[in-house]
């Protein structure tokens, strides 16, 4: 076996990096949204549920002198918290349109259509299941794939997964993302107000000028992101897609001039989109996530009755999520291989692509989120969050049954720790 150099693998060692703790973060902040989630339903459901209920809505205000300003709890995660995880979510989405896997055409071919086909065929079992239906609007509900949960289950296998395949589900997340803000912005938009929106065209412009002019201050960006965050706000657009815009205007480049390769001091250099994820990324994933699942997932399941299941609602969510995602992404990515116009990642077979098709079922944060918007009546929405739970908890445990399949069949033992080869890289 051909050793390379330390000094040739330096460079794709910090190509890496990024991609690794990014994975290595959404597994871990899993544990703890999990946790969260279990922690909210047994809330809801004990007796001290109307604590739960003061507790979403304990008022939390800013006063400056005379002016005060007042939200209660469940206002400011859905609305402002969760700007901050839609910014993490465009840094990576940044990133990868920058040197990931979307960097190229035809790398970014297979993720980008499988990710199309799975938005498109839930969001059609949805409304072949709700035509002109009092919930008709609820499509963008199943579209959504949860990022940190769909890796922490493929990461169960350790290193017996090929680090295609997971390079391949996180991609497909992060486009599943980008359709997710779209529909956010495009489905569930209301009132629109034209001054404000042409504030937040003018706001959106002056933080790309600051990339333009070389501004390097993460500071000046923060300042400007959430006047552009009130402006989203105002303008009847919901203020979470602030997030995305201003990901998009943070400087990827280097503040150092540029080095000889191998040269130490380059190993150092950071740029302001770098250092602003590595600073956000674990207060989103350990944070903000959870605390967004501990506000949204207390359903009480007192509401839940036999006739909730046969609720189009919740028969297009549930089917959307658990069979419409692996059904688009396994065709798309079948009909991208066949057409020739992309092929599978190194290492990947079809058993393993399919397998991971039902991990992107687990809908969950983003989900949750677009359901908050889609359904305005308490008994929609939780109809809509019990599909969503049910339907995620579904489509694991098929995703990793398949797996453990796909292992045995290629005589690995699943859920056991791999033998770590000696490899240059590692």
């Amino acid at each position: 076996m051909k050793i390379f150099p330390q000094s040739e693998l330096r460079p794709v060692r910090l190509l890496l990096a990024p991609f690794t703790r990014f994975v290595q973060l959404e597994s871990s902040g899993s544990i703890v949204l999990l946790l969260a989630t279990i922690i909210a339903l047994f809330w809801a459901n004990s007796r001290f549920a109307t604590s739960y209920e003061a507790f979403l809505h304990l008022p939390i205000g800013i006063a400056a002198g005379r002016a005060s300003f007042h939200w209660p709890l469940h206002e400011w995660v859905n609305d402002a918290l969760m700007a901050i995880f839609f910014l993490v979510v465009g840094l990576e989405v940044k990133r990868e349109l920058l040197i990931g896997e979307l960097a190229s055409l035809r790398r970014a071919f297979l993720p980008v259509l499988v990710a199309i086909g799975g938005v498109i065929t839930p969001a059609l079992i949805y409304a072949a299941l709700n035509f002109h239906g009092p919930d008709a609007h609820g499509w963008g509900v199943p579209v959504a794939t949860d990022i940190a949960f769909s890796l922490a289950a493929l990461n169960l296998f350790g290193s017996r997964i090929p680090l295609g395949l997971k390079v391949f589900l996180a991609s497909l997340a992060i486009v599943d993302d980008i359709a997710g803000v779209l529909i956010i912005a495009v489905a569930y938009t209301r009132q629109l107000h034209l001054f404000y929106l042409v504030l937040v065209l003018l706001l959106f412009l002056f933080c790309l000028l600051l990339n333009w002019l070389g501004v390097m201050r993460l500071s000046v960006y923060m300042a400007a992101g959430i006047a552009l965050w009130w402006a989203f706000r105002a303008s009847g657009l919901h203020p979470t897609l602030a997030g995305v815009l201003l990901a998009l205007a943070i400087p990827s480049r280097t503040p150092l001039p540029a080095r000889k390769p191998g040269h130490h001091e380059l190993e150092g250099a950071e740029s302001p989109l770098d250092r602003l994820q590595a600073a956000l990324h674990p207060w989103v994933s350990f944070g903000i996530v959870p605390l967004f699942a501990l506000i949204n997932a207390g359903i009480s399941l007192h509401e839940f009755h036999a006739d909730t299941i046969l609720h189009h609602a919740f028969l297009g969510i549930f089917f959307g999520l658990v069979l419409g995602k692996p059904l688009g992404i396994t065709l798309f990515a079948w009909l991208a291989v066949r057409l020739r116009f992309a092929e599978l990642p190194v290492g990947v077979r079809w058993m393993d692509l399919h397998a991971v098709s039902w991990l992107g079922g687990i809908g969950f944060t983003v989900s949750i989120f677009i359901a908050g918007l889609a359904f305005l009546t308490d008994e929609s929405y939780t109809t809509a969050r019990i599909a969503i739970l049910a339907a995620s908890a579904c489509a694991a445990a098929i995703g990793l049954a398949l797996l453990a399949i796909a292992q045995i069949r290629s005589g690995n033992k699943p859920f056991t720790r791999a033998r770590l080869r000696q490899s240059p890289v590692a």
